[in-house]
């Protein structure tokens, strides 16, 4: 049994569909769950820690979540992180970078996924514009893989310790939309606040992240 803490979200789902995928029973909890969080993943040989999305506090949720999981019993954690997650110019990664210190520090058997921006978070059905230079280059991951790896490294001896950077494909938007037969743009339009700035870094940085070690955990050429 796998608890998936943010079990509920579009990654949370995934991976329960992952774990259900190698025949193992996954267990979503949600914020319902969360003022008996404790007794909400009693039972579970391990559990898939997700954040919501841009959380305000991410190292106090990831404590509370950690310190439930000890109290229950839990031996083995995986955390959803984020790659690149050391880049003080985006707050949000930094948040994640502390909570891999947490993490890492916890007691648990614990193992770090640091997947790249999802695919599945471009709309390639019409015209893209996004608030960034489409031909930044970026480690893109495909939602599947990532909750199929997540369903691995819980399941699978050999992971214990280990962090991931994971990506499927290294492309820019201009390229996936081509391949989409749309065009890409850059929008002056831009968020304030945390997104505001991501999307400043994606401007000047991109999010390059390599996609051997995702073949590699899935077994692909």
């Amino acid at each position: 049994m796998i608890a998936v803490i943010g079990g509920h979200g579009k990654t949370g789902r995934a991976v329960v569909a992952a774990a259900a995928a190698r025949g193992v029973e996954a267990r979503p909890l949600g914020r319902a769950d969360w003022p008996a969080l404790a007794q909400a993943v009693a039972g579970c040989e391990a559990a898939y820690l997700i954040a919501p999305n841009l959380h305000p506090d991410e190292p106090a949720y990831v404590a509370e979540a950690l310190a439930a999981l000890g109290e229950a019993g839990v031996l083995r954690v995986g955390y959803h992180s984020v790659a690149s997650p050391y880049a003080p110019a985006m707050p949000h990664h930094l948040g994640k970078a502390v909570s891999e210190d947490l993490v890492r520090r916890s007691g648990l058997a614990w193992t770090i996924l640091q997947p790249g921006a999802y695919l599945q978070n471009l709309d390639l059905s019409g015209p893209v514009e996004v608030p960034y230079d489409v031909d930044a280059v970026f480690g893109f991951a495909d939602l599947a893989d990532v909750a199929a790896v997540a369903a691995l490294v819980l399941t699978e001896d050999g992971h214990v310790g280990a962090t991931y950077e994971l990506a499927s494909r290294v492309a820019n938007v201009a390229e996936l939309a081509a391949e989409a037969g749309v065009t890409a743009r850059r929008t002056d339009l831009r968020p304030d606040g945390w997104l505001g700035a991501m999307f400043d870094y994606y401007d000047h940085h991109g999010l390059p992240v390599g996609t051997r070690t995702l073949r590699m955990l899935l077994g692909r050429d």
